[in-house]
């Protein structure tokens, strides 16, 4: 009889803290705040993403390749398009930047003129009109491009991981 009685309060503490337990989860998933990553700001990571894309702005002005192209997430995905050519990967845009600014001998003006940075949980997007004046030797270019930069949170920060460079053209005079 005792053995009986005994195991029928271990029954019914257990139904107990089983129910309790369910209801403490459910309490906790009620009273989580959603996240709506399409309207929602996300403040802190927006500015990291500023910096970040701050931080791409002064290696070029610095002539600091190796820290421009470590801003980067090279890998399989990695995507860019420009000139109007087909997409290529990481392997080519690096070549692509040490090359391009490899020779810049001065960047006289690097604007975003613009700017927009939408975040998106742990990914987000940096739109903006270039308005670039790089000097190569005596030459002076001027780039002027619409550009997107996709990037991805990582436990080393925001990285690159798509460009996306097109010719902007000049508003039409009304």
């Amino acid at each position: 009889m005792k053995t009986k009685s005994t195991l029928i309060l271990i029954l019914i503490f257990g139904l107990f803290f089983t129910g309790c337990k369910k209801e403490a989860e459910q309490n906790s998933k009620a009273e989580a705040p959603k996240v709506d990553l399409i309207n929602d700001e996300f403040p802190e990571a927006k500015q990291e993403v500023m910096e970040t894309f701050q931080g791409i702005a002064q290696s070029i002005i610095d002539h600091d390749i190796d820290k421009l192209i470590a801003y980067h997430a090279y890998g399989p995905k990695f995507t860019e398009f420009k000139d109007g050519l087909p997409r290529n990967g990481g392997a080519d845009n690096e070549a692509y930047e040490r090359s391009l600014f490899g020779s810049v001998t001065e960047v006289v003006k690097f604007g975003a003129d613009d700017l927009q940075i939408a975040v998106y949980g742990d990914v987000a997007n940096v739109t903006f009109h270039s308005d670039f004046q790089l000097k190569f030797g005596e030459d002076l270019v001027v780039v002027n491009n619409q550009i997107t930069l996709l990037f991805v949170k990582t436990d080393k920060g925001w990285k690159l991981v798509h460009e996306h460079h097109s010719p902007l053209n000049p508003p039409e005079n009304s």
